[in-house]
């Protein structure tokens, strides 16, 4: 599955898990494309329903398709996913204690072109106001499809991050995944890399090679989940390493840094640095440009994590 498209794998799941139940659908608001989800709709016509360019009423849909007993996956783009819709989606679905997937794409700096209007720097800090919402972010295809099963399988609201473009593989298919469980990429015991995402676990996976070279051992874990926290990983490594370092393709307030930093001053006081977006809004840019623009970047992991020791 190494470097398959991440919306290519949310959909071919989404359609393996269709045909063993039918109460699995999706639900679009004129972005099937976009989504990857074209092939949910050829295969299964009645299931995929797109209502437009009206994505809270995409939400009010998919809120009545769960209280029928469906399990609707409703996708849009990652800043419509968390501010157009938070209404609908935090009463109608989370208040109402229903059953709604939402999935927001391109997270972060890789909404590239579309710019600030469409970079979501803010869902997850919007998200984890909701009580008893999953939020996860996969960091590779076979997390993805991982973690699209378990939460099909698990009743409740979930929303997930959903990077669209290809990425590699950083596990092996037979790899197991539960909802709030981080994985350990790599040991160390001088600093730890907390990371979330396709782009952030790949640049920690660099910051950590890079500090090898300075002597610097440095464990990466993939935590895949910001709520529920994986309380017990994050605290094992804040004893083990007394650093940690935080990655994520969002804004620092509200989001994996001030959680893992909420858990750690509280139970397991902790020498901290969090690399993720300031007080800023988006730009327009490659995705590139973008992660030097904000600071996102291996070597900024790397600067902030030999800061910490020294």
């Amino acid at each position: 599955m190494a470097d398959k498209e991440m919306r290519a794998v949310y959909n071919d799941t989404l359609v393996r898990l269709a045909a063993n139940d039918k109460r699995i659908m999706v639900v679009e608001a004129d972005l099937m494309k976009a989504s990857g989800t074209m092939g949910f709709k050829a295969a299964y016509p009645e299931r995929g329903i797109d209502v437009g360019v009206a994505e809270a009423n995409m939400v009010g849909i998919s809120a009545g398709l769960s209280a029928g007993g469906k399990i609707p996956f409703a996708a849009t783009f990652g800043c419509f996913a968390a501010r157009r819709v938070y209404d609908q989606f935090f009463i109608s679905a989370n208040y109402a204690r229903l059953n709604v997937k939402l999935t927001g794409t391109d997270p972060g700096v890789t909404a590239a072109y579309n710019g600030g209007t469409h970079m979501p720097f803010e869902d997850i800090g919007l998200m984890r106001q909701i009580p008893g919402l999953s939020i996860l972010e996969p960091s590779d295809p076979v997390s993805l499809e991982k973690l699209v099963e378990a939460s099909a399988a698990h009743y409740g609201c979930t929303y997930m991050r959903l990077h669209r473009k290809p990425m590699p593989s950083l596990y092996s298919a037979d790899e197991k995944f539960s909802l709030g469980k981080g994985k350990v990429l790599k040991d160390g015991k001088d600093v730890t890399i907390i990371a979330l995402g396709a782009v952030m676990v790949n640049e920690a996976l660099k910051a950590a090679k890079k500090l090898e070279d300075e002597h610097i051992s440095a464990a990466v874990i993939d935590i895949l989940s910001v709520k529920p926290l994986d309380r017990d990983l994050v605290l094992a490594y804040a004893a083990k390493t007394g650093r940690i370092v935080t990655a994520e393709n969002h804004r620092i307030a509200g989001g994996l840094g001030g959680a893992v930093a909420e858990l750690c001053s509280t139970e397991r006081p902790t020498h901290m640095a969090m690399i993720g977006v300031n007080d800023e809004f988006g730009e327009v840019g490659t995705q590139e440009w973008l992660m030097e623009r904000f600071k996102l970047t291996a070597e900024d992991i790397k600067r902030q994590a030999i800061k910490l020791i020294k």
